[in-house]
């Protein structure tokens, strides 16, 4: 609960009608999409600008209270949920598009902007911005940012780091830092736009990001290949790479991903297949063309059972968005989905799904995988439900058994849902104790109260079980 002088001063801040502490409205932010972490915030506020951000910072810090920036809660890894308590920061009211810069072609937003309106406006300018989560329709700007969020179009075009030129961010003391800019190149200093992009809300509190556009593709072509087993899919997706063509969706789908999305959009998809790779390529007409009969021969040469283009761009729009539909389809199977991802080098691409496969039998529970092939990003989904604890423990150790096999593959615990509290304890199997223990460093100097999103990134005790088990193994 917070002191009632507090809440008087924020009030005085942001108005009666854009702070609450009501047990209805904290209820609501007490959760995100991730399973098993809801706590309640102590209160709920709304700012409309920077200077309101700056005034409500520096209150929580005189009295000490936790602020969890958040957007539209789509989060995967417990990311955006107050399990410390403290105010949720909802940045509904700074959702504005400020400016579109077509000489030096980018666009200035606040955080709370849709990640599709961002999209839009830029193909309404004859331009294109190309990271693209599955959650588009609903997720933000800031929490694209926070997450460094990947999506269907990460392998050639890249993440939401590599189009975030510049950052106006709250620091934990109330100051504001503006890094970067419109700039091909700056190397004054370090760069912070970098280390805040992906920071998930514990260094500084972004109100204001400059985002770089790229011209829009000139053609664009989809194409479904059907195979008969995954590993031959996965085979080929590294067959692909290898002969330097680089598409711009390169998605993974399984058999129970295939049927469960069928049954959701209905649109005549092949659910008889073992694995789908849904490919697409963009860019100039003639290039496209070239790419996608190279990428067409492959999959038939590495043993497709079939190679279709799509006929039309509504037949085209059609596949890609049920491939962006696979988490709501797999949803509605059981109470409990948690979709996770691991990525690994592409080249470990079928590996890791053959392990994937061994360890939901190992285990008994249901996991289906579908992803982001192209870049090695893989999204195993296990449906359960979190009343059953037995079953929960199992669906742990399943995912902490495939967390390690990604490590031990050469890859990372998560390619793009980011740490939250959910793999905090996972973290230092990738960065190691020092690697962690430097990033420590930094949360500390920026935030030394703990107070900007506290409990997530750094969890309080490591796994170290299925490590240890492995390297007895070897």
């Amino acid at each position: 609960m917070l002191p009632k002088e507090m809440e008087q001063e924020l009030i005085e801040v942001v108005g009666k009608d854009r702070f609450t502490s009501s047990k209805e409205q904290c209820y609501v932010y007490s959760y995100d999409a991730t399973p098993g972490f809801q706590a309640e915030p102590d209160g709920v506020i709304r700012p409309t600008s920077t200077t309101e951000v700056q005034e409500i910072v520096r209150i929580c810090s005189k009295y000490h209270v936790p602020i969890v920036p958040r957007g539209s809660g789509t989060n995967l890894c417990a990311g955006t949920t107050p399990t410390s308590g403290g105010i949720v920061l909802l940045f509904t009211h700074m959702n504005s598009i400020l400016e579109i810069d077509e000489e030096n072609l980018t666009m200035t937003v606040q955080p709370g902007v849709l990640t599709l309106d961002v999209v839009k406006r830029a193909e309404g300018a004859d331009l294109f911005y190309p990271p693209d989560p599955s959650s588009m329709k609903i997720s933000t700007i800031g929490g694209n940012i926070n997450e460094n969020s990947g999506g269907l179009r990460g392998l050639k075009y890249g993440v939401t780091k590599d189009y975030v030129m510049g950052l106006e961010v709250v620091l934990a003391n109330g100051e504001v830092i503006r890094t970067g800019g419109k700039l091909a190149k700056d190397v004054a200093g370090y760069d912070m736009t970098k280390l805040l992009v992906g920071s998930e809300g514990t260094l500084g509190i972004i109100t204001e990001a400059t985002l770089k556009l790229v011209p829009r593709p000139e053609d664009k072509k989809t194409m479904l290949a059907l195979f008969s087993d995954l590993e031959t899919a996965a085979k080929t997706v590294s067959e692909i790479i290898a002969n330097k063509v680089i598409p711009a969706t390169l998605e993974f789908i399984d058999q129970p991903t295939l049927e469960a999305v069928e049954s959701f959009a209905k649109i005549g998809l092949p659910t008889k297949a073992k694995a789908v790779l849904l490919i697409e390529q963009d860019g100039d007409e003639a290039v496209v063309a070239k790419d996608i009969y190279t990428m067409k021969r492959l999959c038939e040469e590495k043993g497709a059972i079939s190679v279709t283009l799509a006929k039309s761009e509504e037949e085209a729009f059609a596949l890609t968005e049920a491939r962006r539909s696979a988490l709501t389809a797999l949803a509605r199977r059981r109470p409990t989905t948690i979709l996770e991802d691991a990525t690994v080098p592409r080249s470990k691409l079928a590996e890791l799904v053959s392990f994937i496969n061994d360890t939901s039998k190992r285990y008994n529970v249901e996991i289906c995988t579908f992803g982001h092939a192209g870049d090695g990003n893989l999204h195993p989904t296990c449906m359960t439900d979190e009343r059953d604890l037995e079953e929960m423990e199992r669906v742990e150790k399943a995912f902490a058994d495939i967390f390690a096999k990604a490590v031990e593959l050469g890859g990372t615990i998560t390619g793009e849902h980011g740490v939250g509290e959910m793999k905090a304890p996972y973290l230092a199997w990738k960065l190691g104790d020092a690697g962690v223990e430097a990033m420590r460093a930094i949360k500390k100097a920026l935030d030394p109260q703990d107070l900007l999103n506290p409990g997530k990134v750094f969890a309080k005790e490591s796994k170290k079980r299925i490590v240890l088990a492995r390297e007895g193994a070897k």
